[in-house]
C-alpha cells in the first residue's frame, strides 16, 4: 500500500481536469463488481493491450496454486517468460490535491520469480493505452521489483516537473525466503516438453541453503532504554518549498508495464482511494483473509513436492539398478541358475574326466588282447 498524505496548504494552480473525487471505493478491480457494474468475465473489456509492440505477453485470470476461494481470488496472471507486459484499465480522472491518496494492490510471485517487476504505475488521462511503452510518461510507479535473490526492494517514484523522482530510501519486500525449498534456478525446460500435452512446466525445487527455519528474537529489558531517540534538525539552505509536490489533477490509468523473466504473477485487489480507513478494511477482507491460508497450501505443496521428488529419486535408482543387472539379458533368478549350473558342471568335470581315461585303457587292453590272437 502507498499512502501519499495531504499536501502542504499553498497557492495552488487550476487544475486542468476535474478536483477531487473524494473516493470510498475501488475504481479499478479485478475481483468482484466495480463502480461500472462490470463483473468478474468482464475483466477483458476494462483493460486493453497495448498494440505499442507485437510480442507482449499475455494476462490470464487465474487463482494460481495457492488460494481461499479458487473463483473469489482470481487475478491477472503473467504467462509467458522473458517477456514484456503491457495491460492497462482506465478510470473516471481525478485528483488528490490537499487529499490523501492511497494506492493499494496484490502482487503474488507463485513462481519463485528471480527477475521481474511487480509493479503498478498511475498514468494522466491522456494517455493513448493502445500505445503504451516503457517509455510513457506516468505519474506514480509504486511495486515491488526483483533482480535476483538477493536484489529485491519496493520501487516508489513519483514524477514532477518534467523529471522522475526515486525514493531515496531503500525498502526492501520479501520473496518468499523464509521458504524451506525454492526453485533452482539452474534448471531448464526440456527441449522436448510440450505444454499442451504435459501441462506447464515448473522447474524442481531446492532447498534453500539460508533457511534456518523462523527466528524469533529473544527479549530482555533494557536498562539503558531512554525513550525514541528523535535525530536533531538543522535548516536546510538548499530547501525550496514546492506545495505541487505530488499533486496530481487527472490521475485516469493504472497500467501493469513490466518485465518479466519468468511469469507466473497474480495482480488483484486494485484500490485507488482518499480513504485510508476503508483502504485498510478493504486490505483486511481481501489479502488479509487470504495470506495464511495460501501460506498454509504453499508450504503443503513444498512438502509434497519434496516428497514426489524423493519418490521420482528412489524409482530412478531402481531402475538404473536393474538395468546394470539386466545389461546381459539376465536377472537375479537367471543368474543364480547360472551359478548353480556351473557349480554342478564343474562337480561333474571330474567325473567325466575320469569315465573318458577309463574308457581309453580299456580300449588299449582290448586291442592288445585282439593283437595276441591275431
Amino acid at each position: 500500500m502507498l499512502r501519499l498524505g495531504k499536501n502542504r496548504p499553498g497557492q495552488m494552480p487550476e487544475p486542468k481536469g476535474p478536483g477531487p473525487a473524494g473516493l470510498s471505493r475501488a475504481q479499478v478491480q479485478t475481483d468482484g463488481e466495480d463502480v461500472s457494474g462490470g463483473c468478474r468475465d468482464g475483466w477483458t473489456k476494462r483493460w486493453v493491450q497495448s498494440k505499442h509492440q507485437s510480442d507482449y505477453g499475455k494476462f490470464r485470470l487465474d487463482s494460481g496454486k495457492f488460494y481461499q476461494d479458487k473463483e473469489r481470488d482470481k487475478g491477472l496472471q503473467t504467462t509467458e517468460d522473458a517477456k514484456f507486459y503491457a495491460l492497462s484499465a482506465r478510470f473516471k480522472p481525478f485528483s488528490n490535491e490537499n487529499e490523501t491518496l492511497v494506492v493499494q494492490f496484490s502482487v503474488k510471485h507463485e513462481q519463485g520469480i528471480d527477475c521481474g517487476g511487480g509493479y503498478v504505475k498511475l498514468f494522466p488521462a491522456t494517455l493513448n493505452q493502445e500505445d503504451m511503452h516503457s517509455e510513457s510518461q506516468y505519474y506514480i510507479m509504486f511495486g515491488p521489483d526483483i533482480c535476483g535473490f538477493g536484489n529485491n526492494r519496493l520501487q516508489v517514484i513519483l514524477y514532477h516537473r518534467g523529471k522522475y523522482h526515486e525514493n531515496n530510501k531503500t525498502l526492501k519486500c520479501r520473496d518468499w525466503q523464509d521458504s524451506e525449498f525454492i526453485p533452482d534456478p539452474d534448471a531448464k525446460k526440456p527441449d522436448d516438453w510440450n505444454e499442451a500435452m504435459d501441462g506447464v512446466w515448473e522447474g524442481p525445487l531446492i532447498p534453500n541453503v539460508k533457511y534456518k527455519g523462523e527466528w524469533k528474537p529473544r527479549i530482555i529489558d533494557n536498562p539503558n532504554y531512554q525513550g525514541e531517540w528523535i535525530h536533531p534538525e538543522i535548516d536546510n539552505p538548499k530547501y525550496r518549498p514546492d506545495p505541487t509536490i505530488c499533486h496530481y489533477h487527472n490521475i485516469s490509468v493504472l497500467g501493469l508495464d513490466l518485465w518479466q523473466v519468468k511469469s507466473g504473477s497474480i495482480f488483484d485487489n486494485f484500490l485507488l482511494t482518499n480513504d485510508e480507513e476503508f483502504a485498510e478494511e478493504v486490505g483486511n477482507m481481501t489479502w488479509g483473509l487470504r495470506k495464511d491460508v495460501e501460506q498454509q497450501w504453499r508450504e503443503l505443496y513444498e512438502e509434497m513436492e519434496k516428497q514426489k521428488e524423493a519418490e521420482e529419486a528412489k524409482k530412478k535408482r531402481e531402475k538404473q539398478r536393474a538395468k546394470q543387472e539386466d545389461i546381459w539379458g539376465l536377472d537375479e533368478e537367471d543368474e543364480e541358475e547360472n551359478e548353480e549350473d556351473a557349480e554342478e558342471e564343474a562337480e561333474e568335470r571330474p567325473k567325466q574326466e575320469g569315465s573318458g581315461e577309463r574308457a581309453s585303457v580299456d580300449q588299449k587292453e582290448a586291442h592288445f588282447e585282439q593283437k595276441d590272437e591275431l
